[in-house]
């Protein structure tokens, strides 16, 4: 089969300028990518309903690693792995919150009151990203990466700031900020919701199901704003959305539905401690990865 014959077709179909180039890739080569982001739909799901966490912090290193070897341009790489990352968590985040909230697990009441300042950190940061360079983003995620990273090793659950969480504006900027950092590294926004909540007293599983409400608040208007941004820019892939792979997602997205509720059920009942010291590991590896692609 010709692979090129086959990417000159679908750029036909493409309305957006397209500059794929898939002619060295084998079929084999393909079925390792497919694969790979089916098996990355299976850790976003679980992770998000396991942690409450969106899942990007797999999906956005998978996805610049799987664009890069079917030759998506350096330039553009990072925002099509960050916009497709965030078209996945639009979908398993809220198969994850209707989990939650089944089971009853979930502050309605906070949601309410920290969605807007979210909302309004999420479209300030996809103004941010339309102006940053695949670099900067790099940057960008090296920097939050890292300071997860250190979250999920050395953060504890029984650390307290209070009993109750204040209604105070530096909480309201906090949700501010978890907007902002979490549309520019493409993650649902758990893992800085959950530490806010068990800082002030809320059990665990509360704070997990909360905080998996944000993620659709974060994903679904990050997923448009990229689509927005990117629409037009040249390089895109076939049956992009603006810097969103509408391939990508279809990949991902059945098996992160499928896995959601499993990492629901284990966060019901199972100490996550393990899991969280290997995600930590995890990220610090991909930021030492995106930060010698930098320094290369």
């Amino acid at each position: 089969m010709d692979l090129s014959a086959m990417a000159s077709g679908l750029a036909l179909a493409n309305a957006g300028p397209v500059a794929l180039d898939v002619s060295g890739v084998s079929l084999s080569n393909l079925a390792m990518l497919a694969a790979a982001l089916l098996v990355a739909g299976l850790f976003t799901g679980f992770l998000s309903g396991l942690l409450g966490i969106g899942g990007g912090g797999v999906l956005v290193p998978v996805l610049y690693e799987t664009f890069g070897a079917i030759g998506v341009e350096p330039g553009i790489r990072m925002h099509m792995s960050l916009a497709t990352s965030l078209a996945v968590i639009a979908v398993t985040s809220w198969s994850s919150f209707r989990a939650h909230r089944t089971r009853g697990s979930v502050d309605v009441d906070i949601l309410r009151r920290l969605g807007p300042w979210v909302f309004a950190g999420v479209v300030l940061g996809i103004l941010v990203a339309s102006r940053s360079s695949s670099d900067g983003l790099k940057w960008m995620w090296i920097v939050f990466g890292s300071l997860m990273a250190l979250k999920m090793a050395l953060g504890r659950d029984d650390w307290r700031l209070g009993s109750e969480l204040p209604k105070a504006l530096a909480v309201d900027l906090f949700a501010l900020a978890v907007g902002f950092v979490s549309v520019l590294m493409s993650i649902g926004g758990g893992a800085y919701m959950v530490t806010l909540m068990t800082l002030y007293g809320r059990p665990l599983l509360q704070a997990v199901g909360t905080s998996s409400g944000f993620g659709p608040l974060i994903a679904i208007p990050g997923t448009l704003g990229f689509a927005w941004v990117g629409w037009g820019v040249d390089g895109l892939p076939p049956l992009s959305l603006g810097y969103v792979s509408l391939i990508g997602a279809a990949a991902i997205i059945p098996t992160g539905i499928l896995a959601a509720p499993w990492g629901v059920r284990l966060a019901h009942g199972i100490p996550k401690r393990r899991l969280e010291l290997a995600f930590a590991t995890f990220l610090a590896l991909v930021v030492t990865r995106f930060a010698f692609s930098l320094l290369a």
